[in-house]
């Protein structure tokens, strides 16, 4: 019995954009980085910011205002960079902040409603709520792909 409740258990990596409360699963999460230098690439999506050299690994960087057709803000100190696996590659996310890890039970996740502000459907999972806060869970593989088909 409780192994079936630690299967049910998820931890996800809570941020913010434009106000509202965003999710990733934390699996999929390599690391959480601080603005830094951003080289431009010519010829790519107005949301790709460019790459950077973290660690040895060059990873490109994705705007998710930009992504999601959010007014674009300046970076400032608590703009974060998540640092996400997705098939072998890493790809960072520019968000507004990085708040925490939050454990949550997978049956608590409800589908997505209809309208979720200006984030297409396609890019999220379902919606959770923990205590007070409605947090929005996107799905990489929709975000990732997309960007994947532009690009190439």
């Amino acid at each position: 019995m409780v192994q079936e409740v630690l299967k049910e258990e998820m931890k996800l990596v809570a941020f913010s954009l434009n106000g509202k409360e965003y999710a990733i699963d934390v699996k999929n999460v390599v690391s959480i980085e601080k603005m830094m230098t951003i080289t431009r690439v010519p010829h790519v999506p107005p949301y790709v910011k460019g790459v950077i050299n973290l660690r040895g690994v060059i990873t490109p960087i994705l705007d998710l205002r930009i992504r999601f057709d959010m007014e674009p803000v300046e970076y400032n100190q608590n703009t974060r960079i998540i640092i996400v696996t997705w098939e072998n590659k890493e790809v960072g996310f520019i968000v507004d902040e990085a708040n925490d890890v939050i454990n949550i039970q997978e049956k608590n996740i409800e589908p997505q409603p209809d309208v979720v502000g200006n984030i297409q459907q396609n890019y999220i999972t379902g919606v959770v709520k923990v205590a007070d806060r409605l947090l929005i869970i996107l799905k990489l593989e929709t975000i990732l792909k997309e960007d994947e088909d532009r690009v190439s």
